[in-house]
Protein backbone atom coordinates (compact mmCIF):
# COMPACT_ATOMS: atom_id res chain seq x y z
CA UNK A 1 0.00 0.00 0.00
CA UNK A 2 1.17 3.90 -0.74
CA UNK A 3 1.84 6.33 1.84
CA UNK A 4 1.01 9.87 0.85
CA UNK A 5 1.30 13.37 2.21
CA UNK A 6 -0.76 16.85 1.53
CA UNK A 7 1.91 19.48 0.45
CA UNK A 8 -1.28 21.45 1.12
CA UNK A 9 -1.56 20.75 4.70
CA UNK A 10 0.83 18.37 5.94
CA UNK A 11 -1.32 15.91 6.00
CA UNK A 12 0.21 12.47 6.35
CA UNK A 13 -2.52 10.62 8.05
CA UNK A 14 -6.20 10.68 6.77
CA UNK A 15 -6.96 10.15 3.16
CA UNK A 16 -10.02 9.40 1.10
CA UNK A 17 -8.71 6.93 -1.77
CA UNK A 18 -11.11 5.47 -4.60
CA UNK A 19 -9.87 2.47 -5.96
CA UNK A 20 -10.87 -0.89 -8.73
CA UNK A 21 -9.56 -3.81 -7.06
CA UNK A 22 -10.02 -7.09 -8.66
CA UNK A 23 -10.28 -10.09 -6.71
CA UNK A 24 -10.00 -13.77 -7.08
CA UNK A 25 -11.81 -15.94 -4.64
CA UNK A 26 -13.13 -19.56 -4.35
CA UNK A 27 -16.65 -19.24 -3.32
CA UNK A 28 -18.43 -22.13 -1.04
CA UNK A 29 -22.42 -22.56 -1.02
CA UNK A 30 -22.86 -25.21 1.27
CA UNK A 31 -26.60 -27.40 0.55
CA UNK A 32 -28.64 -25.26 2.66
CA UNK A 33 -27.30 -21.99 0.66
CA UNK A 34 -25.03 -20.22 3.16
CA UNK A 35 -21.91 -18.99 1.39
CA UNK A 36 -18.24 -18.90 2.89
CA UNK A 37 -15.51 -16.83 0.59
CA UNK A 38 -12.18 -18.72 0.97
CA UNK A 39 -8.90 -17.99 -0.37
CA UNK A 40 -9.24 -14.27 -1.60
CA UNK A 41 -6.60 -12.88 -4.05
CA UNK A 42 -6.35 -9.49 -4.78
CA UNK A 43 -5.12 -9.48 -9.07
CA UNK A 44 -4.84 -6.09 -9.66
CA UNK A 45 -5.16 -2.94 -7.71
CA UNK A 46 -5.48 0.78 -9.51
CA UNK A 47 -6.05 3.75 -6.87
CA UNK A 48 -8.35 6.09 -9.24
CA UNK A 49 -8.03 9.10 -7.22
CA UNK A 50 -6.69 10.42 -3.78
CA UNK A 51 -8.20 13.56 -1.47
CA UNK A 52 -6.81 15.14 1.48
CA UNK A 53 -9.71 14.60 4.48
CA UNK A 54 -8.30 17.36 6.23
CA UNK A 55 -8.33 20.11 3.47
CA UNK A 56 -10.91 18.35 1.07
CA UNK A 57 -8.74 18.21 -2.01
CA UNK A 58 -6.13 16.34 -3.69
CA UNK A 59 -4.54 18.89 -5.57
CA UNK A 60 -1.37 18.25 -3.38
CA UNK A 61 -1.36 14.90 -2.47
CA UNK A 62 1.86 13.12 -3.32
CA UNK A 63 2.95 9.54 -3.15
CA UNK A 64 5.77 9.29 -0.65
CA UNK A 65 8.98 6.81 -1.80
CA UNK A 66 9.90 4.83 1.07
CA UNK A 67 14.00 4.40 0.90
CA UNK A 68 15.19 0.96 0.48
Amino acid sequence: MDKYRCTACGNLTRFDIVETTTVRSFHHYTVGGELTIEEPEVVSRVVDAVSCRWCGHGRGVEVLVEDE
